[in-house]
């Protein structure tokens, strides 16, 4: 928790997209022990939402609703993540969500994950002209499949792609 607090304490990002935004600033809060180790919330909802962010035992960035739904790897991973997003939605010529059912009609031929944003329950996907965030956090932390969400980023250049970071990373 010390070392979170050092390094993350009072970081206060941009909404994300989905989660009502995400935890307002990240800051440790309300340790927890079970038999796996020491939970640490991640920071306090934006929101009202049925679930609160946590950092894990093992370090993974998620959401603890009726289920443990891990986000991310790590709580660099929802930094990228919301970086990403921030990043995607000022560059492209359309933004296009889908829910529930509709999320498993997304071909992920010819994209490829984008492993910066260590993505576990959400991941996120490059292609030629598009970025894909598919967020299934909701879904299995709260049983509740059609909290499934698909944002496709199009229409976006190479900067708008990468950002400047070449494929090497």
């Amino acid at each position: 928790m010390a070392a979170y607090q050092d390094r993350w304490g009072g970081l206060l990002l941009p909404p994300a997209p989905k989660y009502d935004g995400g935890p307002k600033y990240l800051d440790p809060d309300s340790p927890e022990e079970d038999s796996a180790g020491w939970w640490v919330e991640a920071g306090m909802q934006r929101t009202a939402v049925p679930y609160s962010f946590m950092i894990s035992p093992s370090g993974e960035f998620g959401i603890q609703g009726e289920e443990w739904a891990p986000l991310h790897a790590t709580i660099e991973g929802w930094v990228e993540s919301v970086a990403l997003a921030h990043h995607a939605s000022g560059w492209a010529k359309q933004v296009t969500k889908l829910v529930g059912d509709d999320v498993a009609s997304i071909d992920l031929t010819g994209y490829a994950q984008i492993r910066e944003v260590m993505g576990l329950t959400d991941t996120w996907w490059r292609g030629q002209d598009a970025l894909i965030a598919l967020y299934s956090g909701e879904a299995a932390a709260l049983n509740f499949p059609r909290g499934r969400t698909a944002v496709i980023y199009s229409g976006l250049d190479e900067w708008g792609l990468r950002g400047g970071v070449d494929d090497d990373g």
